[in-house]
This record gives C-alpha cells, sequence and structure tokens, in this order.
C-alpha cells in the first residue's frame, strides 16, 4: 500500500532539515519536496511557506496545511486555500526566540544603547545615568501567544509592563488594556511600544501617522509582528521629526528591506532582517507529527487556524 506524502514548500528554508527532523516522528508518511512529488494524489499533508499561487490545486486528497510559523497572514489571505484545516506552528522554541529578541530590544531601546552607538562613531563619551526598569513603561501590543511570553519576559525584568488586545488578558506582572478606546491613552504614556499584533484586515496599516502623533514624545519602537501594519513612510516621518525617539525593526512591508529606504541609515534605528523568531525543525516535527496523526485518526488537530479571523 502506497504510503502518503507529506509536500514540503519554502523558498526560504532548507529542506532536508525538516525531513531528516520529521522522518523518526512518522514512519509511515513519506517525506518530499513538492517539486519532487510524482504521484500528486498520494500528497495528504503540505508543510509550506509562502508557496506559489496555485500551489494547492495540484493535490486533490489534501486533508492539512500546516504553515511553517505561526505567523499565517500570507496564507489565510489567499484565494487558493483549500478548505481543509491550516495549522500553524506553536513552538516553545519560537516562544522563547521571540521572548529573548523582545528584552534584548527594549534593554537596547531602555539602556539607551542608539545613543551610545552614536556617540561611539563621533568618538564622544557621552555618559547617560541609566533608569530603574521600574521607572520605564514597556507596552506590547498584540497579547497572543507570542506577546504574552515577551510581556511576561520584559514584567519579569522589573518594567513597569503593560498590554493590549482587542480582549482581556490575565497575565501576570502585565497591566492589561483593551478595546480601542484603551490604546492611545496607553501609547501616551509608554517610554517603549513593542508591536506584537497579528496582521489582519482590522490592522493593516493600523499604525499610521495618526497613531504615531498619539505616542509618547521621544518614545522607542520596537515592531516584530508584520511590517504591513505600521505606514512606514509615517514612522520614518515620526522618526526624523523625533517623535519617535529611536526603533528596533524587524519587519517591513517589503521584505528584503530595498536598499533605497531611508530607514537604512537612520542613526538610531537597527534593521534586522525578519530574524526575532524563526522555527527549529527539532523542536517543532513532534507537534507537526501530533496533528498528522490526528486528521489521521478523525481527532481535533492542535493551533488550528481560523482563516476567518486571519490568526
Amino acid at each position: 500500500m502506497s504510503r502518503d506524502i507529506l509536500a514540503f514548500y519554502s523558498a526560504f528554508d532548507p529542506f532536508e532539515p525538516w525531513r531528516d527532523a520529521l522522518a523518526p516522528h512518522l514512519p509511515d508518511v513519506e517525506i518530499l519536496r513538492a517539486e519532487d512529488v510524482t504521484e500528486p494524489e498520494r500528497v495528504r499533508f503540505t508543510l509550506v511557506w509562502k508557496p506559489p499561487a496555485g500551489f494547492f490545486a495540484r493535490f486533490p486528497n489534501l486533508a492539512m496545511v500546516i504553515n511553517l510559523g505561526a505567523g499565517v497572514d500570507q496564507l489565510v489571505a489567499r484565494d487558493d486555500l483549500p478548505d481543509v484545516p491550516v495549522t500553524r506552528l506553536s513552538d516553545p522554541e519560537m516562544g522563547r526566540m521571540m521572548a529573548g529578541f523582545v528584552l534584548f530590544s527594549v534593554l537596547r531601546h531602555a539602556r539607551e544603547i542608539p545613543h551610545f552607538e552614536q556617540a561611539q562613531r563621533e568618538s564622544r563619551w557621552s555618559y547617560r545615568h541609566p533608569k530603574r526598569a521600574a521607572d520605564i513603561c514597556v507596552a506590547v501590543l498584540g497579547l497572543g501567544e507570542l506577546g504574552r511570553l515577551a510581556a511576561e519576559e520584559v514584567a519579569r525584568q522589573g518594567f513597569d509592563t503593560h498590554g493590549w488586545a482587542t480582549r482581556p488578558k490575565d497575565i501576570a506582572g502585565v497591566v492589561s488594556h483593551h478595546g480601542p478606546e484603551a490604546l492611545r491613552p496607553l501609547l501616551a504614556r509608554a517610554d517603549i511600544v513593542v508591536c506584537m499584533l497579528p496582521l489582519t484586515p482590522g490592522t493593516r496599516g493600523m499604525i499610521d501617522a495618526g497613531l504615531l502623533a498619539a505616542f509618547k514624545p521621544g518614545a522607542a519602537f520596537v515592531n516584530v509582528s508584520r511590517g504591513e501594519i505600521v505606514d512606514e513612510p509615517a514612522l520614518v516621518g515620526a522618526l526624523e521629526s523625533g517623535r519617535i525617539g529611536s526603533a528596533t525593526l524587524d519587519v517591513f512591508a517589503a521584505e528584503p528591506l530595498p536598499e533605497t529606504s531611508p530607514l537604512w541609515q537612520m542613526p538610531r534605528v537597527l534593521v534586522t532582517p525578519h530574524l526575532a523568531s524563526v522555527a527549529i525543525p527539532e523542536s517543532a516535527a513532534a507537534q507537526i507529527a501530533a496533528n498528522i496523526r490526528a486528521i489521521t485518526e478523525g481527532a481535533p488537530v492542535a493551533n488550528r487556524v481560523d482563516p476567518a479571523r486571519g490568526y
């Protein structure tokens, strides 16, 4: 009897580490690159990151789509997504990686590292006395799985930590705010704003010139979610005017960030290439295999995405 196939596609991730990590968990499933599949009717599962248009139509017996990451906005926005369960990765290693990057970013701004970097370039000894963490207000926008972990990590370091979401959240050490009416007052008091919102129709372009004007003057901005949530020209303008004092940016509307973007040359801006949190094959393989077994046994899958909600 022919085995089911898991077809892998990503233009960014190497195939072999995922195949080698998954194979011990899935002895009854053949794991192939999508381009190497010669019997598409045997494909029951796909593990994908940004597959090309029309990708899924090739597989008539598809039973589940697995997104190769936590963010699913690119996937659920497609008009060719099949009517099968869609799951995302929820890997503890990804959560730890994200929380660590957010903490690094918060500390970068809390300890005024952009100021010292500029002083170094100018050969200036420019002392600034550190503030107590408790006197620095950090606002985390978006308290989903990754946002919650990041907010908890920031709070553990003693910062005055606040979180904002569309619905109430209960997180130890984090003051929770929710609903549209609570957002601007929170931005007005925050020294550091961390964007961890999912990209949905409601959040696309949400951080625009009007919302940036509500930030506390000189506040720092960190974006580790999706670039499309931010009006990039408006952010550039806010940085140029000093309304936003500094920024750590891991995501952008266009990736790679174009060479012509003024963000590259801004002295108080750190640009990183979308690496705050990435999927690790060795730690994610078990949950992928568990969901494949669940589909085979007719059981509910974990970390299922609701395409209508966008996450």
